[in-house]
């Protein structure tokens, strides 16, 4: 069986955090202690997921570099925070989630691959369920998770626990299952990306990529207990890093 190697997407404008971003990027901003890109990083070396591209924009690209050097990132007392083998791709204009994850068709190979969006923030590790994606013998394998407002996100919908919809932020929800930004996919998913059909805002969107295992009914699912935030609007940003003081040895990070 092949192996499994990451992907992190750290590109956008984040124009949702105003000011913040004017002169970064929104995933080199402080979260918690250190800097957002670092928590999606973290989490995929806990689930022992050490070769991992970075995928960001243009303008920032040499910033990322700058901080996470090869992947093997210290603190000042020389304590060890991220242990990864960093590969970069960039993504030169916004063409979205599904395209960002395109770039790296070369680095993940004949692998299998771990996608972890830059600004999502995990109370728990993912490596059980990484753990089950080594086990999977193909397909896909979403991270999920209930809220209280799932109208603001990508809502699942479940039958006879298979997977039968996802609907982009829909008016009248039919549950209170989100996708979360991590997602799990076989090698098929560069043969399926070429083939997706741009949004009416130009972009190709991580949802029809991931109907299109859920049509195949190749699309696994688990559903996460432990809290998340999504970093990317200013309430959520600071009910990030409020999380992230309050329950730090949650993060990972020792």
């Amino acid at each position: 069986m092949s192996d499994v190697v990451g992907v992190v997407l750290a590109g956008g404008e984040a124009i949702r955090l105003g000011e913040l971003t004017r002169i970064t990027n929104k995933h080199l901003l402080p979260l918690g202690r250190v800097p957002m890109v670092y928590h999606p990083l973290k989490r995929l070396e806990e689930a022992g997921v050490r070769e991992v591209c970075l995928v960001t924009g243009q303008s920032h690209a040499g910033d990322f570099i700058d901080i996470l050097g090869n992947g093997r990132v210290t603190d000042r007392e020389g304590n060890r925070l991220i242990d990864v083998n960093l590969t970069y791709k960039v993504q030169r204009t916004a063409g979205g989630i599904a395209e960002a994850l395109g770039l790296a068709e070369h680095f993940v190979g004949d692998d299998r691959v771990v996608v972890v969006l830059g600004d999502n923030i995990l109370g728990g590790s993912i490596k059980p369920y990484v753990d089950s994606f080594r086990r999977q013998k193909s397909g896909a394998r979403l991270l999920l998770k209930k809220v209280k407002e799932p109208s603001r996100f990508g809502v699942v919908e479940i039958k006879n626990g298979r997977i039968t919809g996802i609907v982009e932020k829909p008016k009248k929800p039919k549950s209170n299952l989100i996708q979360i930004g991590v997602y799990m996919y076989d090698n098929r998913v560069f043969d399926i990306i070429p083939k997706l059909k741009r949004s009416s805002r130009g972009e190709l969107e991580i949802t029809d990529l991931n109907m299109q295992y859920v049509a195949d009914e190749e699309a696994e699912f688990d559903v996460v207990r432990f809290w998340w935030m999504d970093a990317g609007t200013m309430n959520s940003f600071k009910e990030a890093n409020s999380l992230a003081f309050k329950d730090w040895n949650a993060l990972g990070f020792k």
